[in-house]
């Protein structure tokens, strides 16, 4: 039997507390391996945003010791985060479309 309080959120950022909060919630997120997939998406989230204000600070190119522009060596850890939270978040198979009310594609705006 399930405990009536659900596990508070792992060690993460404030924004990835909100993620944590709203997806356990909207799609009932109850499993240990569920949860475990979504730290490790929400982890990888937190790892992104770091790089991202690191690269953000620093710039995206450094000069090397030869006066060459070099891509910054966050960049790439940037991208694998990105792809980690995004495999995580796939795995856990969320229904992100929004329900249809009538048969056919949605109306634009």
């Amino acid at each position: 039997m399930r405990n009536a309080k659900s596990p508070s959120a792992p060690k993460l950022s404030t924004e990835a507390r909100q993620w944590w909060k709203r997806l356990t919630t909207e799609f009932s997120i109850e499993d240990d391996a569920g949860r475990l997939i979504l730290q490790t998406a929400l982890e990888s989230f937190d790892r992104m945003r770091a790089c991202q204000a690191a690269i953000e600070r620093n710039g995206a190119t450094f000069t090397d010791r030869f006066s060459q522009p070099r891509p910054h060596p966050l960049l790439s850890t940037e991208r694998d985060a990105r792809a980690a939270m995004l495999s995580a978040l796939k795995q856990l198979n969320l229904d992100l479309a929004p329900l249809n009310d009538r048969p056919g594609r949605p109306g634009g705006s």
